[in-house]
């Protein structure tokens, strides 16, 4: 009888040592490494994986001009908001992770998807959920198809075996934390099985072209669970976030092969399934009976689409003996120095204030294009005067106080124009070279912040 090999492997980075050491080189965490049964002979696998490996030939270099190039047409799918984000539709053959919290919507968003592709066959592994769990809720979203075959299982060899037998064209696995392969002994969830399933089911999508859903839980600290290694493998890597207690579900791309990385998709969760917001611009300005001070409205650019936002802030005299510093969807380190501008360029006496900023709908933004929507914030509390009604802001503020161009600036213009605002305040650097008659808005450039503050509370 062989011996057993056993190493041990860092339950959070996925190092490996050969012996049980208490703080791990790679991460500096403590108490992480377990010992774990290292891969054993692989047999039993499935006959597309056999076949691959028999008529696999020894690669051997080429040249990059004498290598040609295959274009393959990517699925498109009844979700605008997916197809935009994974950069215009599934690339066949890809592998995409997608993560997020206990009851944010992963599962369901995945079978609506394999439910609206009525003319591809889908096949959806559920790890955690039975069949009849999962007709339930198909059920309840009231979708139906039939090309999508449900599958409970989390035996990578059984799941492959079906494979082998459906031949579908979409693969659903829900989640990668419950599959666990016989040839690593460990449990379902470990590093070790984490990668070894990933590795089985990457090389099934890479050598049939298949595309292959991945869902990933999440740590507490918000990362997708498992070996750091887990987001290299993939093609991309999505984020499905938003606040449990609101409606609206944003999904997110941090990593694509074959996209952009900065794009933004908009959900609102119903008891039928996810609705998709085409125009979330509606959504993230909130209607008002009357016009408020600390109230400001920023365009801004997430990817390609152009988004109006509520910024919304308060400032007050400090209750007690240090003010507070206060920043909800917005870069805390920015409110600082945007803070610090208005007091040294500005004049405002905002070191004894209380500062709360908040971002409306729940987004998290990092557009400089914002700041000036900020500062017109901060001041419209500070003097306890509201900023005029459809009147929107775009800008960046240097450490001058000066309002630099950014980036993009039509698409701003054009989005508010199209939802009715009356003025804008840009840069007047980003207005070169723009034809300002085809927009009915009246556009007003500044150059630094005491024009804006001249313009709108002098």
């Amino acid at each position: 009888m062989a011996k057993i090999r056993t190493s041990y492997f860092c339950q959070n980075c996925g190092a490996e040592s050969a012996k049980w050491i208490g703080k791990c080189p790679s991460c500096g965490k403590w108490n992480t490494y377990v010992e774990e049964v290292l891969q054993k002979e692989s047999t039993g696998r499935g006959n597309w994986q056999q076949g691959a490996e028999k008529s696999r030939r020894a690669a051997v270099p080429k040249k990059l001009q004498d290598i040609s190039e295959e274009q393959y047409p990517r699925l498109i799918t009844q979700d605008q908001e997916l197809d935009r984000v994974l950069g215009g539709g599934i690339v066949p053959g890809s592998l995409t992770l997608i993560g997020g919290e206990p009851g944010i919507g992963k599962s369901t968003l995945m079978l609506q998807i394999a439910l609206m592709l009525k003319t591809t066959k889908v096949l959806y592994v559920s790890g955690e959920e039975s069949e009849s769990q999962i007709k339930m809720r198909a059920e309840r979203m009231r979708f139906h198809s039939d090309s999508c075959y449900l599958l409970s299982e989390t035996n990578t060899q059984h799941i492959f075996q079906q494979i082998e037998a459906l031949e579908p064209q979409l693969l659903v696995i829900d989640s990668i934390q419950t599959l666990h392969s016989k040839h690593v002994e460990s449990a379902a969830g470990s590093v070790s099985q984490v990668r070894e399933c990933t590795a089985e089911v990457m090389k099934f999508a890479k050598e049939t072209g298949t595309p292959v859903f991945l869902i990933g839980h999440i740590t507490k600290d918000g990362s997708i669970a498992g070996p750091k290694i887990l987001e290299h493998m993939v093609d991309t890597v999505l984020q499905f976030e938003g606040d449990q207690h609101l409606s609206y579900r944003i999904l997110r791309t941090s990593k694509n092969r074959f996209g952009a990385t900065n794009e933004l998709g908009i959900y609102e969760m119903r008891a039928d399934g996810l609705r998709e917001v085409a125009n979330p611009s509606e959504i993230l300005l909130t209607q008002r009976e009357e016009a408020l001070n600390g109230v400001a409205i920023g365009a801004m650019m997430e990817g390609n689409r152009p988004l109006l936002i509520e910024v919304q802030s308060l400032v007050s005299p400090a209750t007690y003996g240090t003010p507070q510093r206060s920043s909800t969807g917005h870069d805390a380190k920015r409110l600082n120095m945007l803070l610090a501008v208005l007091e040294k360029r500005g004049g405002m006496k905002l070191g004894q204030q209380d500062v709360f900023l908040n971002i409306a709908g729940g987004l998290r933004v990092d557009d400089p294009g914002l700041d000036l929507a900020v500062c017109a914030s901060l001041i419209s509390s500070y003097e306890d005067t509201p900023v005029p009604e459809l009147f929107c802001f775009v800008g960046e503020v240097g450490l001058g106080g000066e309002i630099r161009a950014v980036n993009r600036i039509e698409s701003r213009i054009a989005e508010a124009n199209k939802l009715g605002f009356k003025k804008i305040m840009v840069s007047k650097y980003s207005l070169k070279g723009l034809d300002l008659q085809k927009f009915n808005i009246e556009i007003i450039p500044v150059t630094k912040l005491e024009e804006m503050y001249q313009y709108l509370f002098a």
